[in-house]
């Protein structure tokens, strides 16, 4: 994934910031060829920021799907 406005060298030294990052922009940008991780968004769950509607779609389909 490429971003032009942030520094990914930098981000990246702190795993947690750089994962919450990605996860937000793939969700709200597009994910292109990308895959996200179920089990990646429920560990950050709480710190993503969102677009409401996509976060309660996300949330509709990682823990009210049976």
């Amino acid at each position: 994934m490429y971003n032009w406005s942030t520094d990914t060298r930098e981000l990246k030294k702190d795993k947690d910031a750089y994962a919450v990052w990605k996860i937000e922009q793939l969700v709200n940008f597009g994910l292109g060829k990308e895959k996200l991780k179920g089990k990646e968004i429920k560990k950050y769950w709480r710190k993503l920021k969102l677009d409401p509607l996509k976060k309660n779609y996300l949330k509709f389909l990682l823990w009210e799907k049976k």
